[in-house]
C-alpha cells in the first residue's frame, strides 16, 4: 500500500501502495519456469523500498515499486502518456487512505527481466503520488515465489523449487491467500494475537484500530496519512514492544495506526491486524514471499537458540 505520512512530532515520513479491486488479473505467458528464475539488481527510493527494472509493451525498462501490499499493478499517469497506451475503464480504488475512482491503461505486455505478464489493465495514479513511474503487484506475481536479498540488494522471481525450496531459511510460516494478498495468521504484538501482511510498498507498519485498542495504545503522536490516491487520514504513531512471527522476533515495532478502508478490504477491521513494513523487514538478510504454495519465509541475520533476534 502506497501512503505517505506525515508527522507532527516525529517529523518522519513513511510510503504505503495502492489496493486495486475490479479489474482482471494479469495472466503469465506459457514459459518454462526453469529457465526464467532470474535475479535483478534492485534500486531503492528515499523511503528504502526496493524497485525493480519492467518493461513495457517493449519499451523501457522503468523503475517500479515491488509491493507485495497492493492486489494491483499500477501505472503513473504521465507514463501511460509517454507511452501512449490505450485507456480502460474506470475502476475503484481502495488506498491506505481513502477509495476512489481512477482511469485505466491497457498493457500488452510487463517483463520482468526473461519473465512476461500478459494483457493486464492498469489504474492510472500520479508519479507524485506513487513515488516511483509505477508499481509492481501482486497481479503480477502469480504462482511465483520472490526472494528479496536485503544483503545483495536484488530480488529473484522463480518457483519455489528453482530458487532453492526452504534452504537457508530458518523460519518457514504458512500463511492464507486474499485478494492476491498473504496473511499470516500466527503473529503475536505484546501478547495481543495478530495477523499480518507483509508490504514491502511500505516504509513503516501500519496498524488498524482494533490492535491499538487491544494494546491500550492511548498515548500516542498525532500523524497524518497521505495515499498515493492523494487522499488524507488522520491516525497515531506508537512504538510497540515485541513483534513475534513464529520464531521471528522484532523488538520495537514502530506503528502507525489509522481507520484504513484497506483492513477492510481484507475483512480485517475487527480483528487486530498489521501491513508490516520495509523498517523491520531490512533487519532480515533474506525474505522469500511464496504466493503459489502460500508461504513467508524469513532468513535472519541472529542466530539464537529458539528465537530469531532482528533491532
Amino acid at each position: 500500500m502506497i501512503t505517505t505520512t506525515t508527522m507532527a512530532a516525529m517529523g518522519a515520513a513513511m510510503m504505503a501502495a495502492a489496493v486495486v479491486t475490479g479489474i482482471p488479473v494479469a495472466q503469465p505467458q506459457n514459459q518454462d519456469d526453469a529457465e526464467l528464475s532470474e535475479t535483478l539488481k534492485t534500486g531503492q527510493d528515499a523511503d528504502l523500498r526496493m524497485t525493480l527494472p519492467v518493461g513495457i509493451d517493449g519499451q523501457g525498462p522503468f523503475d517500479f515499486l515491488l509491493d507485495t501490499g497492493s492486489q494491483s499493478t499500477v501505472v503513473s499517469t504521465s507514463l501511460a502518456s509517454s507511452l501512449a497506451l490505450p485507456p480502460g475503464p474506470t475502476v475503484r480504488i481502495i488506498g491506505m487512505a481513502g477509495v476512489s475512482q481512477a482511469g485505466t491503461a491497457r498493457i500488452g505486455t510487463i517483463d520482468i527481466g526473461r519473465r512476461t505478464v500478459e494483457s493486464l489493465v492498469v489504474p492510472l495514479l500520479d508519479q507524485e503520488d506513487i513515488g516511483a513511474p509505477g508499481i509492481l503487484g501482486t497481479d503480477s506475481l502469480k504462482d511465483q515465489r520472490v526472494l528479496f536479498d536485503f544483503t545483495r540488494n536484488t530480488i529473484t522471481v522463480g518457483n519455489a523449487r528453482e530458487l532453492g525450496g526452504n534452504d537457508g531459511f530458518e523460519i518457514v510460516v504458512r500463511a492464507r491467500q486474499r485478494a492476491g494478498r498473504l496473511i499470516m495468521t500466527n503473529g503475536h504484538l505484546d501478547g495481543v494475537r495478530v495477523r499480518v501482511v507483509v508490504d514491502t510498498g511500505s516504509t513503516t507498519t501500519i496498524g488498524n484500530r482494533a490492535l491499538q485498542r487491544a494494546l491500550r495504545h492511548k498515548e500516542t503522536d498525532a500523524i497524518t496519512l497521505l495515499s498515493a490516491t492523494g487522499h488524507e487520514l488522520a491516525g497515531d504513531a506508537r512504538v510497540a514492544g515485541r513483534l513475534t512471527i513464529d520464531n521471528l522476533i522484532v523488538n520495537g515495532t514502530f506503528i502507525a495506526y489509522a481507520d484504513s478502508p484497506a483492513f477492510e478490504e481484507l475483512d480485517l477491521v475487527d480483528k487486530p491486524a498489521i501491513f508490516l513494513g520495509m523498517r523491520e523487514l531490512r533487519g532480515l538478510k533474506r525474505l522469500a514471499i511464496d504466493f503459489s504454495q502460500d508461504r513467508v519465509l524469513f532468513d535472519v541475520p541472529v542466530m539464537k537458540p529458539g528465537a530469531m533476534l532482528l533491532h
